[in-house]
């Protein structure tokens, strides 16, 4: 790595590390209904519970929260399907954008609620500005503080004992979103715009370019046809143009909350590389910042809350380990560049690699670590943003982003679930643990027994099978090879990329594959579906059976899970059950893919 990455990832390390803890403090005194911030929003909160029928004091069992949740995500999809379908004749549409196709509006409204953002559309070209606002970026604060509550009822699960409760779903998400992701999303929405984010409701404008672009087109006749020569050829003629389409609108309130709730859906196509969505530097040091500021902070608020924060600290130790690790790899590939591009000395003999790296499908204003670090942190959260092309980066460059997203992305993860995710793992971990040493594992003072095994294990194997299986499905039928345009390796490379996309509720891809057609659309919504509320429901489950649990004491046998040896052990425990599955899946894409690269070379 060179310097520059190197000083990159060490102050991003150094500010996250330093505002992770405030933050942390803060959320868990907002659930607890501890802080002050409840007194000033008091009155707003007491009238959305009386316009929803709300008892603050009632708290729900593991299986009424969960049935909340079910029906709460499900009639967000049912809305945001609507919206699309309708948005034609809705308000706020000065581009006439036409109503979605049922099958992408299908797939869009599942991707949105779960958290995933998968984008099988261009935004700037399909989606009316109410759509972008009152589907999209409410979901965007609806679906994250979904991951959010779930986390926090699992955490109450430990740190509750002896009851049947595990808290009130509809008080948790108004209280996550009115105190945590509205003000943190207002605040960084006024910065974007700072920094050249526009927010506007302007019709789309065109724009004399500097330079006159010069290309060809066929030559059509007076019925709009294209003419052909004797041999059958379409007649070219040459063309010029000096405009240019620039699209408007709500932008910087969607790249907000897209980031700080690990969305990842944009208002562009070309996502965070667009200016408009992140025009300099600093705003990219800022987005890459706000994806792991709430995942972080909540394995802080995870220690307060259990009362230990030791326990806190050696789960954000774990998580920062491996993404250390799998950063330095994706911006070291990226670095080391293309064998197959090289550069000649005076005597023509080749004497280096694509000498500055691989720059393919990356932006200059960012470069090969910025854009390498972007990669590894948004899909080590299950955030989806982008502001390069995985699908230009080298093979093994391109295997890390897939790797994060396959560890079930527990590597500080999306709001919420990449520390419901990890605390799964710990199960886990204790777990093995106790069957080495012949001793019934614990946790924080928690006996895991049978019944949480089994929810343990539905959670960590329900995505690969989705993944799997939907690439097996997609590469055996005609419907699925019909989407792929790249062959081989790097072809499957891009289906198993787009449903472990999908799976893990990510959103970004190798962009090469054609998913918007109608079986890509629902073939990746059941997997997204099924990926979200396939590892919630049992994770409620267990935070129901561990709240009424008796807190057992500590003794000389219990295995302490604040040092580096229960860091060691969960590190261990994510990289070989949460990968393994996916071995035989990888060698058939990047790593052969890789192996051909350097064999030509």
């Amino acid at each position: 790595m060179t310097l520059h990455a190197w000083l990159l990832l060490g102050l991003y390390l150094f500010v996250l590390l330093i505002l992770i803890k405030p933050l942390g403090i803060y959320i868990a005194n907002i659930m607890e209904g501890r802080s002050l911030m409840l007194r000033f929003g008091g009155p707003v909160e007491a009238a959305i519970y009386r316009l929803g029928g709300v008892r603050k004091e009632n708290e729900m069992d593991w299986l009424h929260y969960t049935l909340a949740i079910l029906l709460f995500n499900g009639l967000g999809v049912l809305t945001v399907f609507a919206l699309q379908r309708l948005q034609f004749w809705l308000p706020l549409n000065p581009q006439q954008m036409p109503n979605v196709s049922p099958d992408s509006a299908f797939n869009t409204a599942v991707s949105f609620v779960t958290n995933t953002n998968w984008q099988g559309y261009s935004g700037e070209t399909t989606m009316s500005y109410l759509t972008q606002m009152l589907a999209l970026t409410v979901q965007n604060f609806l679906s994250a503080a979904t991951g959010i509550v779930v986390a926090i009822a699992l955490i109450r699960g430990f740190a509750r004992h002896t009851m049947q409760s595990i808290g009130n779903p509809w008080v948790d998400l108004t209280r996550i979103t009115l105190y945590v992701l509205l003000p943190l999303a207002l605040v960084f929405a006024v910065f974007l715009v700072s920094q050249g984010v526009i927010q506007n409701f302007s019709p789309y404008q065109d724009v004399s370019t500097v330079d006159v672009t010069t290309y060809e087109q066929p030559r059509l006749d007076a019925a709009g046809q294209p003419l052909k020569d004797d041999q059958g050829n379409p007649v070219i003629e040459p063309a010029t143009v000096q405009t240019q389409t620039l699209a408007m609108g709500p932008v910087a309130s969607q790249e907000a909350i897209k980031m700080i709730g690990t969305n990842g859906g944009g208002f562009f196509n070309a996502n965070s590389a667009h200016p408009f969505e992140n025009p300099t530097p600093l705003s990219n040091f800022l987005q890459m910042l706000a994806i792991f500021l709430i995942p972080g902070a909540l394995c802080y608020a995870f220690g307060r809350m259990v009362g230990d924060t030791r326990q806190g600290w050696a789960v954000l130790a774990a998580m920062t380990i491996i993404f250390v690790v799998m950063a330095i790899a994706a911006i070291s590939f990226e670095q080391q560049g293309n064998p197959l591009f090289t550069t000649t000395d005076v005597d023509q003999t080749v004497s280096a690699t694509q000498a500055g790296g691989n720059m393919e499908g990356k932006e200059t204003r960012f470069g090969i670590a910025d854009s390498g670090l972007f990669a590894a942190i948004t899909t080590a959260a299950s955030c989806g943003a982008v502001n390069s092309m995985h699908d230009s980066f080298t093979p093994l460059g391109g295997m890390i982003p897939l790797v994060l997203i396959q560890l079930g992305e527990v590597v500080f993860g999306g709001v919420g679930s990449g520390l419901y995710g990890m605390l799964v793992f710990a199960i886990m971990a204790v777990f093995i643990a106790g069957l080495m040493i012949g001793r019934t594992p614990e946790y924080l003072g928690k006996k895991i027994e049978v019944y949480e095994m089994k929810m343990t294990s539905i959670a960590i194997l329900v995505t690969p099978l989705l993944v799997l299986a939907g690439t097996a499905i997609a590469v055996m039928t005609v419907s699925g090879r019909t989407g792929i345009f790249n062959p081989e390796a790097h072809g499957f490379s891009e289906v198993l990329y787009a449903f472990t996309s999908a799976g893990n509720n990510n959103g970004s891809a190798f962009a090469g594959l054609s998913a918007n057609t109608p079986f890509y659309n629902v073939m990746l919504a059941i997997a997204m579906w099924f990926g979200r509320l396939g590892v919630i429901a049992p994770v409620l489950a267990m935070a129901g059976s561990l709240a009424a649990k008796k807190r057992i004491a500590t003794t000389t046998g219990t295995l302490p899970t604040h040092g580096p040896l229960f860091v060691t052990l969960l590190i261990g425990v994510v990289l070989l059950v949460g990968l393994l599955n996916y071995v035989p899946a990888l060698a058939l894409g990047p790593v052969i893919e890789h192996f051909i690269l350097w064999a030509n070379h």
